[in-house]
């Protein structure tokens, strides 16, 4: 009897066959070189599970560049609180590969934040994903103020962000290493639609658009 066959399977099998005769080949360097030296990202990136993330495209990095953990809604649990795989992730980051740098990065259209803003109820046959999206709470009730009760999912996107950077603050080893200088935080909000990614700017207290920022320094230059 033949067996039988599975499609998604399959469908993950051509498409290593055309990475292995398309991709591997024109970036064959790169892998090699990954291959026979130590990781040495400069970057740890924490962003969501959605599979619309990619988040080696979105920052053009090559194999070795950014060290990357996703979960559920780009959750980072207080120091202490669900020690797990997350917390595992981010003291190896900081202390065993010295990133210097690390980011929270939510997205548009987020299904975890939607879940969080339908309420509790909407959760109840995911008894471990409302558990874990509880990392949120925080930043849900921040949003509700700021949006004067009737929260949009952009608001809580954003607020969930700042919540989860300052989760990471409390590691003892970002802590440590923010002390001596050796690591930066920041937050962004990747837009699937536009491509675009907006940076948290704590002087402009706003969420800052790279693009925007690129175009209007460009503009400024060719005035000089």
């Amino acid at each position: 009897m033949p067996e039988k066959q599975d499609p998604t399977l399959n469908t993950l099998k051509e498409g290593i066959l055309k990475f292995q005769r398309e991709t591997y080949p024109a970036r064959q360097a790169e892998y090699e070189y990954a291959a026979t030296h130590p990781q040495k990202p400069h970057t740890l990136l924490i962003t969501c599970a959605d599979s619309r993330i990619d988040p080696e495209a979105l920052t053009a990095s090559v194999p070795g560049e950014i060290f990357v953990a996703r979960n559920v809604g780009n959750m980072v649990p207080a120091y202490g609180e669900m020690m797990g795989g997350v917390s595992a992730v981010i003291e190896y980051a900081v202390d065993a590969l010295k990133v210097q740098h690390a980011v929270i990065c939510g997205h548009t259209d987020c299904g975890a934040m939607k879940g969080i803003l339908a309420g509790e109820g909407q959760l109840d046959a995911m008894p471990t994903v409302k558990s874990w999206l509880r990392n949120a709470d925080a930043a849900k009730r921040v949003a509700s103020t700021v949006d004067d009760g009737t929260t949009s999912l952009k608001t809580m996107t954003e607020q969930n962000v700042l919540l989860q950077m300052q989760h990471l603050r409390t590691h003892p080893s970002v802590a440590g290493a923010i002390a001596r200088g050796a690591l930066s935080v920041s937050g962004w909000v990747y837009d699937i639609a536009s491509g675009d990614v907006r940076i948290f700017d704590e002087a402009q207290n706003k969420f800052v658009s790279v693009r925007e920022t690129a175009a209007a320094d460009e503009s400024q230059e060719k005035r000089a």
